[in-house]
C-alpha cells in the first residue's frame, strides 16, 4: 500500500471519529428531560407507598396517582405548559390519595382509640380506688395505733392510780381539796421541844419515799400547838417544829424548793383544849402533799 492510500485511510478514520463525536454531543444536547416538578411529585408518591398501613387502604387512588405521576414524568419537548399541567394533575392525584388514606386510617383507628380511652379511664378509676383503699387502710392503722396507745395509757393510768392509792394507804394520809394531808402527832417531839425524837421518824421516811416517787408534788408543812402557854411562844414552837420536819426531808434528798414550812401556833385547833386528849390532838404537824399541777391538753394538729 502506497503512501497516498494510507493517508486517505487515516483521513477517513479521523472524519468518522469526528462524526461520531458530533452525533454524541448533539444527542446529549437534544436529549429530552423530565418536566420541572415531576421528581418532587414522584417523591411524594413514594413516601405514601412506603406506608403500607396507609397505602393499602386506597389501592385505587394509588393506581390513579401512579398513572398520573408516570405521565407527568414523560418529556413534552418545548410544550412547557403541558408539562406543568401534567405535574399539577399528578400532584393533585397524590394529594387525593393521601387524604383519602388518612381519612380511612383515622376511621379504622377510632374504635381502637375509643377502647384505649375507656381503658385509660378504667385504669384511672382503678388507681383512684387503690389510692382511696390505701388511704382508708392508713387511717384504719392510725386508728388502731391510737386505740392501742390509748389502751396502754389507760392501763398505765390504772396502774399508777393503784400505786398512788397504795402509797396513800401506807402514809395513812387523807385526800382533801388541798391535796393529801398527813397528820404527824406530837410523838415526834419531846414536850415543849422542836427537835425530832430519834427513832420516831418512820412516818417521815414513808413520806420521803412518796416524794421521791412523785417529784411533781410540792409539800407544805404546818406546825400546830395546844393553848397551853402564851400564843407567841406557841407560834414560835410550831414554826420550829415545822422547820425541823422540813430539815429532815431535805437531809433525805428532797429539794428544799419543793417544801414550805409555817408555824400556826394554837390558831387552828382540831379538838377541845379543855381535855388532855383534845390538847394532844392539837399538838400536831400537818404535811400537805399538794396535788400535781394540771396539764393543759395538747392542741390537735388535725
Amino acid at each position: 500500500m502506497n503512501i497516498s492510500t494510507g493517508n486517505q485511510i487515516r483521513s477517513a478514520g479521523i472524519l468518522a471519529v469526528a462524526l461520531v463525536t458530533a452525533l454524541v454531543v448533539t444527542s446529549c444536547a437534544t436529549a429530552p428531560s423530565n418536566p420541572a416538578g415531576s421528581a418532587e411529585v414522584r417523591s411524594k408518591l413514594d413516601l405514601l407507598e412506603a406506608q403500607p398501613n396507609m397505602a393499602d387502604l386506597v389501592p385505587g387512588e394509588i393506581r390513579e396517582a401512579e398513572a398520573a405521576v408516570t405521565l407527568a414524568e414523560q418529556p413534552v419537548g418545548k410544550d412547557i405548559a403541558l408539562g406543568e399541567y401534567r405535574v399539577y394533575m399528578a400532584d393533585r392525584k397524590v394529594a387525593i390519595a393521601a387524604a383519602r388514606a388518612s381519612t380511612l386510617y383515622a376511621e379504622a383507628q377510632r374504635p381502637l382509640l375509643s377502647q384505649a380511652r375507656d381503658e385509660a379511664r378504667l385504669d384511672a378509676r382503678t388507681r383512684e380506688a387503690d389510692k382511696a383503699h390505701r388511704k382508708a387502710e392508713a387511717a384504719q392503722s392510725e386508728t388502731e395505733a391510737a386505740e392501742a396507745t390509748a389502751a396502754v395509757a389507760a392501763a398505765d393510768a390504772a396502774k399508777n392510780a393503784q400505786e398512788l392509792q397504795r402509797q396513800i394507804d401506807m402514809l395513812e394520809a387523807e385526800a382533801t381539796n388541798r391535796g393529801l394531808v398527813l397528820t404527824l402527832g406530837d410523838v415526834l417531839f419531846a414536850t415543849g421541844k422542836s427537835n425530832l425524837n430519834p427513832g420516831d421518824t418512820s412516818s417521815l421516811d414513808k413520806l420521803v419515799v412518796f416524794l421521791d416517787q412523785y417529784p411533781d408534788r410540792d409539800v407544805a408543812i404546818e406546825g400546830h400547838t395546844d393553848d397551853v402557854g402564851s400564843a407567841d411562844m406557841n407560834q414560835v414552837l410550831s414554826q420550829h417544829r415545822a422547820d425541823s420536819v422540813k430539815s429532815y426531808l431535805v437531809q433525805q434528798g428532797i429539794r428544799a424548793q419543793r417544801i414550805s414550812a409555817s408555824g400556826l401556833g394554837e390558831s387552828q385547833p382540831v379538838a377541845n383544849n379543855q381535855t388532855a386528849t383534845g390538847r394532844q390532838q392539837n399538838r400536831r404537824v400537818e404535811v400537805i402533799i399538794e396535788n400535781p399541777p394540771a396539764t393543759m391538753p395538747t392542741a390537735s394538729t388535725n
